[in-house]
């Protein structure tokens, strides 16, 4: 029960949050004045002087697409270049030497995508101007291009017998410094108020508090004491030789708390360290962990709201929230239960509590922090892959089968149970485009939305957009395992290794970046595969979303009849969620089957 009511109060503030940031969001990108506008407004207008920006040129979709890519491109080329030298470029204080050629490009496309995927661990692969200048910043620009491509698919349904969707330059300075900045800030502020680091110093060296005994191969010995005196090895009282006395620990410190905050709340999810947000510098307390949790779906929960309000019609986007808020809550019940159920196998015949009649925390703790626990932990799971954002505050790796499942099968639904920031939604409109057109399939009569016919070239387009993710994941996966040398980046073999690399390219397909934690993807041909992938499955939603927003915006809206299907009652609800477990779960559900099903049956077996 206690558990029940902790889900439900995370929910509850979530969306108690939401509601107002959403109204906030739509004044601000339909340049109405605001509270932040005195102090946000100048900075606003000097971006389009330094620019040359005219603020009030509108676009056609083509050249909305081509402002949109080239800036990308030019962000994923500085970046490389920024991977490739920094071991020659200053705020270096560890002498870290520039990522090879296919990490440099896999991590560029990574953080240019909004994915943030990681092949490396952070402390021990980037320097600080490599994690402040280079990733930070496409923290916050991948977030603010998927908000601008939001609205100017949003102004293709509103707007009549026009051909502009708005300004990308306009949107993107818009959402970098109304929307993302100030919350940011204030995030910031709060997680480094509870430890998170943020400093330029160099990584610090510690006594430890007990010696630590290494073999040969540099691997821990298993039960060896030292005695701090003689300086002797022993296990079980025998002597051990050649054993090596580790009695410092080197502590890594850095700018951190300036991007942990953007990484959440721009559903990035690329971690400062290794551990991402199990990191007790990345992620100290229950509080650190309460802010960061809610900054992983704020904004994609925030623009249903926003939605409605743009489109002069809240019950729309109350039902795009209702939709996707189902499908969100099934998920998390099913992910908690799971985990707070454990396996047989951890149970060991009676050998290890899995239940909380003792007083312990019981269920499936393995990978699992014992300050967060499994509700906490569950929660963030179901929250970072459906949000498309990657962080983690537990090890994916070590979930039960079905509990592993829901992180893997929100990423292959396309993140769109509320999805990355701007990008959820636009993809949730896909599937909307596509519900409709079935419905009017079904009754006979031509597809509308929001007032708006939907003809061939929309539903040619939305059904790209639906098939993008499950195409590029399938395909890069199966590519994947076909070659043996994958085998050999598996920490396990059967169907949890098949598990792995299909969660390795769910992970880059649906823009998330989390991982199982037991796959070692730094590979020249993972690398670039999952690169691949990542930008196939970013570019082609994007570019078809606002190719129909153009479409849309030169068309006049029809009146509605009796006929006429509704797309905010309860009904429409329950067909948009059909067709997104539809034409995503049931695409994937075959190689489901290899992976995370069996493996459970197995278990149970």
């Amino acid at each position: 029960m206690e558990s029940f009511i902790q889900y439900a109060v995370y929910l509850i503030i979530l969306v108690a949050l939401a509601i107002p940031l959403g109204a906030y969001i739509g004044k601000v990108m339909n340049g109405e004045k605001v509270f932040l506008s005195r102090i946000c407004g100048p900075c606003e207008k000097l971006i389009y002087k330094i620019m040359r920006i005219d603020s009030r040129e509108e676009m056609t979709a083509k050249r909305y697409i081509i402002s949109a890519v080239i800036f990308n491109a030019v962000g994923f080329l500085v970046l490389f270049l920024m991977l490739l030298l920094q071991g020659i470029l200053p705020l270096n204080p560890e002498h870290i030497p520039g990522n090879s050629c296919h990490l440099a490009f896999n991590t560029a496309v990574s953080f240019m995508t909004n994915t943030n995927w990681q092949a490396y661990s952070g402390e021990s692969a980037l320097s600080y101007l490599s994690q402040m200048m280079g990733l930070t910043v496409q923290n916050f620009v991948s977030a603010a291009t998927g908000i601008a491509v939001l609205f100017a698919v949003i102004r293709g349904f509103t707007r009549v017998k026009q051909n502009g969707i708005g300004n990308f330059w306009v949107d993107l300075t818009r959402s970098v410094v109304y929307i993302l900045l100030p919350i940011a800030i204030v995030g910031g502020i709060l997680i480094s108020s509870q430890g998170v680091v943020q400093n330029l110093k160099p990584y610090d060296e510690v006594q430890l508090l007990e010696p630590v005994a290494l073999d040969e191969n540099g691997e821990i010995i298993d039960g060896a004491i030292v005695n701090k005196e003689t300086g002797e090895v022993t296990v079980d009282g025998a002597p051990v030789q050649a054993a090596d006395i580790v009695t410092e620990q080197v502590v890594p410190l850095g700018p951190a708390a300036s991007q942990i905050s953007i990484k959440q709340l721009g559903t990035n999810g690329g971690g400062f360290f290794g551990l991402n947000s199990t990191h007790p510098f990345e992620n100290p307390t229950i509080f650190s962990n309460l802010i960061q949790m809610l900054f992983l779906l704020l904004i994609p929960v925030s623009l249903c709201f926003t939605f409605g309000r743009s489109v002069k019609d809240k019950r729309q986007g109350i039902a795009i929230f209702a939709a996707m808020f189902i499908m969100l809550t099934a998920a998390l019940a099913v992910c908690a239960v799971n985990e707070q159920k454990g396996t047989p196998q951890l149970a060991q015949n009676g050998a290890v509590a899995v239940d909380s009649t003792d007083g312990t925390a019981g269920g499936n703790m393995e990978g699992k922090e014992t300050r967060f626990g499994i509700a906490t932990s569950a929660t963030w799971a179901t929250w970072t892959t459906a949000a498309s954002n990657g962080s983690v505050n537990s090890m994916h790796d070590s979930y039960t089968p079905i509990g592993g499942l829901v992180p893997m099968l929100l990423m292959m639904l396309g993140e769109v149970v509320f999805g990355g920031v701007g990008c959820g939604l636009y993809g949730m409109l896909a599937f909307a485009i596509l519900a409709v057109f079935i419905a009017g399939l079904m009754v006979g009569r031509t597809p509308e939305y929001l007032g708006k016919k939907i003809e061939p070239f929309e539903m040619k387009m939305a059904v790209l957009c639906c098939l993008a993710t499950p195409i590029v994941i399938l395909v890069g996966s199966c590519i994947a395992a076909l070659l043996p040398s994958t085998a050999d980046s598996l920490n396990n073999a059967g169907a949890h290794g098949l598990s792995e690399v299909l969660y390795a390219y769910s992970s880059g397909g649906g823009n998330n970046g989390s991982a199982f934690a037991g796959f070692n993807a730094n590979t020249p041909f993972l690398n670039v595969s999952i690169g691949l992938v990542m930008l196939g499955a970013r570019f082609i939603p994007l570019v078809t979303m606002l190719l129909i927003a153009g479409s849309m915006a030169k068309k006049k809206k029809v009146a509605v009849t009796a006929g006429t299907l509704s797309t905010s009652n309860g009904m429409f609800v329950f067909l948009l969620i059909f067709v997104v477990l539809l034409v995503g779960a049931l695409s994937f559900f075959p190689a489901l089957s290899l992976g995370p099903i069996a493996e459970y049956f197995q278990m149970i077996g």
